[in-house]
């Protein structure tokens, strides 16, 4: 029995001898020297699913090599990585396409009227797609193996977090990937990725404040911070400081930064900003730079980030890898955390009682004194600025960007008291495409509101002070005071040589009515009716509503709108009676037919819109109805007015209900 079991001892202890000998071995194999990355050394690290988000610029130019590239050095780094484009532009479905299902375009975004997106916007969108970790970052951004390494020990913490990488500014980037996008290449011969780290190691840059960040988190239980996203434009770094600026302070995360283990690699020029997304030629560079940048800075200022630094930079934990092990370093108070791959919770020690050897200790020293030297970094001057935000464009301006091929466009008129239903409006719009809008905003309020929002909009000098929040509806002095305002603009527009479809902000839109409405010839002004008696003409005096009309850019209209002008500066009433009464005769004397009237001086005809295509708040009750929408589709509306009622509560109220709503006002986005 003695020897039996000494034999079985024996044959144990061999077995976890030759065990352990085997994994030593393995260990000690070499990885692949030119491969970019070896999909078999991460295979006991259970890999998680990566999704990374970015807006690039149209893939023309230099701007297609550099995205190109760097796009190709993601998908590279592992199956397990996705890429998502936000655009609107063509030239995106056409490169994503040549990498199947793991490179898709999303347009369904919200995006200024320049095509800027929003940052708050994408971030919302992203939760549309299922992943372990979420990663956003700029278009032009080379990614190296140590990428994976990284989020591939972050996705192993039990908590919750939000890691951040700073860019590497490289002047000159020599490398390119082969067609199979396996091996890194200079001059044509393979280059392994150490040397190609060496190489760079020498000529990059720290940007610590640059906004070209890498920002990552995993799909948790804890949201990223407490409270709403604001409004911030994509391609301005201010964002990234205030997203984890919140993150810190919430304390609902961990966060760290990852700087010193992710080669965030940034291709081309550190000043470069996202002037290059920007759709319309008819704009400069600085016009798009300043503004954006004013932009994001009054919403960082408004929303809390009281410093461009956005947060203590020697504060938060840097990750560093030394000695083969992950370490987080917080050197501010001395201490650092080790992890290994498993998983279980942080635990920390002092630096002194934890250091295994001279190695780590050299590493974890040069990483701090790295630190020290790059720590005073800034953008621009440090500090946000809260001045008055400007739009700095003209009204001729904005009508040669937003304007569509036969120089039409949609004009709407607000306030700030119906600003949410403006957004309302202008998401409608956006739904189906329409582009081509522009706002003219009645005080200082809307057009500060407008800018944020990224809409095209200018403030127009004549328009009345002193108006009132709730009191300006129908039949009010403030409500005529704002109505002469409109027949004024469109007057200006067509001067300039544009047609004007005049839309007041209550108008809910089903389908583009344009098509339709540029079908009337030259001369024909097209018009939305009053009248909401089934049995009686549609052209009865004063049945001609002002807040929905199309007009040519032709001299029979412009002279008309002239008189209408002309006549409502006079009267004591509203525009809309100056519509009818000089373009109908008073009392309807010009009328001609049911749906018809000319103005004889200048021998324009005033067609009354159908009122099945383009009812009024009163016709048919529709308003009234069990499901507002489904009615109005069955019949075939093109647009429907939520007039006839009184009262910008009760009106809001109704639009509400109904369901034809297209903002939500807690998140600043537009609906799905």
């Amino acid at each position: 029995m003695k020897a039996l079991l000494i034999g079985l001892w024996s044959v144990w202890v061999s077995g976890v001898l030759l065990i352990a000998l085997s994994l030593y071995a393995t260990q000690r194999l070499p990885l692949s020297k030119n491969r970019i990355f070896s999909h078999t050394s991460f295979s006991d690290l259970d890999t998680p699913k990566i999704t990374i988000f970015t807006a690039p610029a149209p893939f023309t130019g230099s701007s297609r090599t550099k995205q190109s590239l760097a796009i190709r050095s993601w998908l590279a780094l592992s199956p397990q990585i996705s890429v998502i484009l936000f655009s609107q532009h063509h030239s995106a479905a056409s490169f994503a396409k040549s990498f199947g299902s793991r490179a898709l375009v999303e347009s369904d975004i919200d995006f200024t009227f320049l095509g800027v997106p929003f940052f708050h916007s994408m971030v919302a969108k992203s939760r549309a797609f299922k992943s372990d970790i979420y990663v956003f970052m700029d278009t032009e951004t080379i990614l190296l193996p140590d990428f994976v390494l990284a989020l591939n020990y972050a996705h192993n913490l039990d908590d919750d977090w939000l890691l951040f990488a700073s860019p590497r500014d490289v002047p000159n980037f020599p490398f390119y990937l082969d067609e199979d996008r396996k091996h890194w290449l200079k001059d044509g011969q393979r280059i392994r990725i150490q040397e190609l780290q060496d190489t760079l190691g020498s000529s990059w840059q720290w940007s610590c404040c640059d906004s070209r960040m890498v920002i990552a988190w995993n799909n948790g239980v804890m949201p990223l911070h407490h409270g709403v996203l604001p409004p911030f434009l994509y391609g301005k770094g201010v964002y990234n400081h205030w997203l984890i600026n919140e993150a810190l302070s919430s304390g609902l995360r961990f966060v760290f930064d990852a700087s010193w283990t992710i080669s965030n690699i940034a291709l081309g020029d550190s000043r470069r900003q996202s002037n290059h997304l920007v759709k319309s030629s008819n704009v400069s560079d600085i016009e798009k730079g300043s503004w954006e940048y004013d932009c994001n800075s009054h919403l960082a200022a408004v929303y809390g980030l009281s410093s461009l630094h956005g947060f203590n930079y020697s504060a938060v934990m840097k990750l560093v890898k030394c000695d083969g092990q992950y370490l987080l370093i917080n050197a501010t108070e001395d201490f650092l955390h080790t992890y290994a791959y498993k998983k279980k919770s942080l635990w920390k020690r002092h630096i002194p009682n934890c250091w295994r050897s001279k190695t780590t200790l050299a590493c974890v020293v040069r990483t701090i004194k790295t630190w020290n030297e790059t720590s005073g970094c800034s953008l621009k001057d440090g500090s946000v600025h809260t001045k008055t935000l400007k739009l700095s464009f003209s009204l001729e301006s904005l009508l040669a960007i937003t304007a569509d091929e036969n120089k039409t466009v949609v004009l709407t008129v607000a306030g700030y008291s119906y600003k949410d239903m403006l957004m309302s409006w202008v998401c409608r719009l956006r739904h189906l495409r329409i582009t081509n809008f522009l706002v003219s905003s009645l005080d200082y309020e809307t057009y500060q509101f407008s800018v944020m929002q990224g809409l095209p909009v200018f403030n127009d000098p004549s328009a009345p002070s002193n108006i009132s929040f709730n009191d300006c509806h129908f039949g009010t002095e403030c409500f005529q005071r704002v109505t002469k305002v409109k027949s004024r603009l469109v007057l200006k527009i067509l001067k300039l040589g544009y047609n004007v479809l005049l839309s007041d902000v209550d108008v809910y839109w089903f389908k583009n009515p344009l098509p339709l409405l540029s079908s009337f010839g030259p001369a024909t002004l097209a018009a939305q009716s009053d009248e909401y008696n089934q049995t009686r003409p549609i052209n009865l005096p004063r049945r001609l509503n002002s807040g929905f009309y199309f007009a040519r850019s032709d001299a029979p209209t412009i002279s008309a709108m002239g008189k209408v002008v002309r006549h409502a500066a006079t009267s004591g009433l509203t525009e809309q009676p100056s519509f009818y009464d000089t373009l109908c005769g008073e009392g309807g004397s010009t009328r001609k037919g049911d749906n018809r009237c000319v103005e004889p001086g200048t021998n324009l005809t005033v067609h009354f819109l159908d009122r099945n295509l383009f009812p009024n708040g009163a016709y048919l009750g529709l308003w009234e109805r069990k499901n507002v929408k489904s009615a109005c589709k069955k019949q075939g509306c093109l647009v429907l007015h939520n007039n006839w009622i009184s009262g910008r509560v009760k009106k809001l109220k109704r639009q509400v209900i109904s369901g034809l709503w297209d903002y939500d006002i807690t998140t600043r986005m537009c609906l799905v």
